[in-house]
């Protein structure tokens, strides 16, 4: 067998492992007897466990943003691309159970390298929802300038709701893909609707405020 497809089986055996065991509990020795091949041979390839849980986390890390940007289709409405988008987080992340768990509980609990490596794959993601949103806000016409700022932490809180609910929706039985994100867009595209429309939510106090000035002129 080409060591190329043998080293994706260890890694495929390794994800399955240390996405239900853990990354303390999982044994280099399960991961071979998984693979079907001699523990030394893991260690020949992928030198050792932090190293092959490292190249397990970039792998999954990869598959999953290349996912995202295949599925938000170039020339449809920044609301059918957001929708596209979570359609396809929340699918590979239903079909890759093992691999979202590596992700997102095992690499962010056991410290570094291994949070630095997730961060980077929550950084692209991030930036990709950044410019969807951006995208939304031009299209509206009512506020094309829409702050950095604001975008980007409109981006941030998206993306930490789809990475809660994805494991939600993974250890709940019966809740699929479409379904989590559409819970997703009824949860965050009404808000980002208004915000682009020039209508933003404002604190009880503030909004009476403006709503006095207004009145007065």
């Amino acid at each position: 067998m080409p060591r190329a497809v043998r080293e994706q089986q260890m890694m495929d055996a390794a994800v399955r492992t240390f996405g239900q065991r853990g990354y303390r509990a999982a044994s280099m020795d399960e991961i071979a007897e998984l693979a079907g091949v001699s523990k030394p041979l893991v260690y020949l390839y992928l030198n050792s466990k932090e190293e092959l849980f490292t190249a397990c986390i970039r792998r999954e890390a990869e598959a999953l943003v290349e996912a995202v940007r295949a599925g938000a289709e170039p020339g449809l409405p920044a609301d059918r691309q957001l929708w596209a988008g979570l359609c396809a987080f929340f699918t590979h992340t239903s079909e890759h159970p093992d691999g979202w768990a590596v992700l997102h509980r095992q690499a962010r609990t056991h410290g570094e390298p291994f949070a630095t490596e997730v961060m980077v794959m929550r950084d692209e993601i991030v930036a990709f929802v950044t410019g969807l949103i951006g995208a939304a806000a031009r299209e509206a016409h009512h506020d094309p300038a829409l702050p950095d700022r604001d975008v980007s932490g409109l981006a941030q809180a998206l993306v930490g709701a789809a990475e809660s609910l994805a494991g939600w929706a993974n250890e709940t039985p019966g809740v699929s893909a479409r379904e989590a994100a559409a819970t997703l867009m009824n949860f965050s595209w009404a808000g980002l609707e208004n915000l682009m429309n020039g209508r933003p939510w404002q604190p009880p106090a503030q909004a009476a405020g403006r709503a006095r000035r207004a009145s007065s002129r």
